[in-house]
């Protein structure tokens, strides 16, 4: 199964829901049947780290995103990944007006994939304060509990 989390420039959310759902794999033994990755709707970042506040919080609760380079979404990426999760309404509507038609089903909310009413969106948090950073991650988290399980039924693992 491949994954692949977006947000608007991929710097804050994007790849921190990458780093985070990669631990979740990884913990859970499906680091060999899940990839995942993560991408931005515009590139003005392409090829840059992620935000250095972003970083920092996750470092502070043991998540790293060193490794993680800006990229904007392509169309293959509609074929390539079984999930495209989006981090807010806006990524969301703008991904599905990218997408091909029969990769449609395959666009949603990164939060709330099994809770109808549930908070849908995680707050990009890059021209607020700190407490932003760490809200992101305390979102991310949960929803990586979520999707795992959403990944196992889809792997026929639960």
């Amino acid at each position: 199964m491949r994954v692949l989390f977006v947000c608007l420039g991929n710097i804050c959310r994007s790849p921190t829901a990458e780093a985070v759902f990669r631990t979740t794999v990884r913990e859970a033994g499906l680091e060999t049947c899940v990839e995942v990755d993560s991408c931005g709707l515009i590139d003005f970042h392409a090829g840059n780290p992620p935000d250095a506040r972003q970083t920092a919080a996750a470092a502070r609760r043991g998540h790293d995103l060193s490794p993680i380079r800006s990229r904007k979404i392509e169309p293959r990426d509609f074929e390539r990944f079984d999930l495209v999760l989006g981090m807010d309404d806006d990524v969301v509507a703008s991904l599905r007006e990218q997408a091909p038609a029969a990769h449609q089903e395959r666009v949603m909310h990164f939060l709330g994939l099994d809770e109808p009413g549930a908070q849908r969106e995680v707050p990009d948090p890059y021209y607020g304060g700190p407490d932003g950073f760490d809200e992101v991650i305390d979102l991310v988290e949960e929803g990586s509990r979520v999707l795992l399980e959403r990944v196992r039924r889809g792997l026929g693992s639960a």
